[in-house]
């Protein structure tokens, strides 16, 4: 009696359930959901970002003025144009060849790798190291 009423409840059970594909739909119209939710998905970031753009732009240029902003132009323009020209006399215009050069208190190691070109700078005042790969 107890194995008929198993076999019927199986039976039953197994007729009452039902199943379905799970599908996978984006909601991002950047990874294929519908263009509809741009618009909602940009408003619910821009209240999330606790970041205010108008006040870091006013911070930027708080006491600068225009003859400050300049002078601040031209000594850029100058440092870049002095390392662009201490570079070329280290390096030459070709490109770069391995081995170890000094600027002042940075160290740099320049070494063929199998990822690239990898340039180790080293500032032999305080320790601190940044390693650079430039890919083949």
């Amino acid at each position: 009696m107890k194995t008929i009423f198993i076999l019927m409840l199986l039976t039953v059970g197994g007729i009452l359930a039902k199943s379905q594909q799970l599908v996978y739909k984006p909601i991002n119209p950047a990874f294929g959901g519908d263009t509809f939710n741009y618009q909602w998905l940009l408003s619910s970031a821009n209240a999330q970002n606790p970041f205010d753009d108008e006040d870091s732009y006013k911070n930027l240029l708080d006491g600068l003025n225009s003859m400050d902003s300049f002078t601040e132009s031209l000594n850029r323009q100058i440092l870049s144009q002095l390392s662009q020209k201490l570079f070329e006399d280290q390096f030459g215009n070709g490109p770069l060849t391995p081995g170890n050069y000094m600027f002042g208190s940075l160290y740099l190691q320049v070494t063929q790798s199998s990822q690239g070109l990898l340039i180790n700078i080293l500032n032999t005042d305080n320790g601190e190291q940044t390693e650079i790969v430039i890919p083949k």
